[in-house]
């Protein structure tokens, strides 16, 4: 069975179009807000929506991302309410695919099985887990693709072709190229570099490639999207939601507006690259 994520790339593909994808945390500001921005961001032009799962201890993660997270659980977010707010989500829309990403640590927890579960009933499509290499598939990979939903694994700058074939093995979905060795939000992708990358990602595997890390502005974006499957953007848009807030971290009328505009000019440079590019 064809997963959303699969349907939207394919779609994508079709229209000659890069996919935006955004990334925001579950639960950021507050439960509320969070859910209005995750709301807004469809008609803001995501393709796909990648929601944080807060941990208190992310260890791939900027400072940005560290924060907002650390403001999500202040704020009660647990991984119950993240799979709570998709199913809210879902009441309104049932065609943006929804990835959740994060670490094993709170799935573990949760139990695999009955994550797995309530995730799908909920309306997840896809995993991103960063902290479980290939070798330990059986862990969560296999059975997530046993229950339906896509398991997308990340490709880096130091993942050599002598290991790709085992990071490819059971990606599904689209494989997630990070563009810069170290923390998110930590520099800016170079198109050059992530093009050869892309190339020889794709010398191993039919999978769309999206690229993520270092994509601040719609001018990077459109310049990465030209080269890639998708645009991933997480970084920007959760220091839009921070740079909203009141002296007290609490959110303001200007939160959702702040994410939500920011989401659509990169969604007008990741969207006019290809059809520029022609």
């Amino acid at each position: 069975m064809t997963t959303r994520i699969e349907a939207r790339l394919a779609q994508l593909k079709k229209e000659a179009r890069s996919a935006f994808v955004t990334f925001v945390m579950a639960g950021d500001p507050d439960p509320d807000t969070s859910l209005a921005i995750v709301k807004a961001l469809p008609q803001a032009g995501a393709d796909i929506i990648e929601l944080g799962m807060p941990f208190t201890d992310p260890m791939a993660d900027g400072p940005s991302i560290q924060a907002a997270g650390l403001r999500a659980l202040k704020a009660g977010m647990t991984l119950r309410k993240t799979l709570a707010m998709v199913r809210s989500f879902r009441a309104s829309d049932d065609a943006t695919p929804i990835v959740l990403m994060g670490y094993y640590n709170p799935i573990y927890i949760y139990g695999v099985e009955p994550f797995l579960a309530d995730a799908k009933a909920a309306g997840v499509d896809g995993l991103i887990i960063v902290d479980l290499p290939p070798e330990e598939d059986d862990e969560l990979c296999v059975p997530a693709l046993k229950a339906g939903l896509n398991f997308i694994r990340l490709a880096t700058p130091t993942t050599d072709d002598k290991r790709l074939p085992a990071v490819l093995a059971n990606t599904s979905g689209f494989v997630y190229y990070v563009s810069i060795t170290g923390i998110t939000g930590a520099a800016a992708a170079d198109a050059k570099a992530v093009s050869a990358a892309v190339s020889r990602i794709k010398g191993h595997t039919a999978l769309p490639v999206c690229v993520g890390f270092g994509i601040r502005t719609p001018e990077t974006a459109r310049s990465i999207a030209e080269h890639a499957d998708g645009a991933v953007v997480g970084t920007a848009l959760v220091d839009a939601v921070r740079g909203s807030l009141d002296g007290e971290g609490r959110a303001t009328a200007k939160t959702v507006s702040a994410v939500a505009d920011l989401a659509g000019a990169l969604a007008q440079g990741v969207h006019g690259a290809k059809q520029a590019a022609e």
